[in-house]
């Protein structure tokens, strides 16, 4: 099973080269944490290696930088570029 998520990602990877950085890493986030973390949470910038992601409520940003190491591993994997941070900050309303 893992070796067929590994060939996914890199298809996803390769497939997502023309793509601006940000639009990158906004489809990486969708793979790395799955469709339910997905949901309560976007990229909403990426600059210099930071992803900067607006989370619905405090509850799910710990649930995400409890993954935090995790989740900076597969999005640079996906998208194919350095993911040094992820700043994950309460969505204004």
């Amino acid at each position: 099973m893992e070796a067929i998520r590994s060939l996914l990602r890199e298809k996803l990877r390769v497939s997502l080269r023309g793509m601006r950085d940000e639009d990158r890493m906004a489809a990486a986030w969708t793979v790395a944490c799955g469709r339910a973390m997905a949901e309560r949470g976007s990229v909403v910038s990426y600059q210099k290696g930071v992803v900067r992601v607006e989370v619905t409520d405090a509850v799910w940003i710990a649930q995400m930088k409890a993954l935090d190491e995790t989740l900076r591993r597969e999005m640079a994997q996906i998208a194919g570029l350095p993911v040094a941070a992820i700043h994950f900050e309460l969505k204004k309303r």
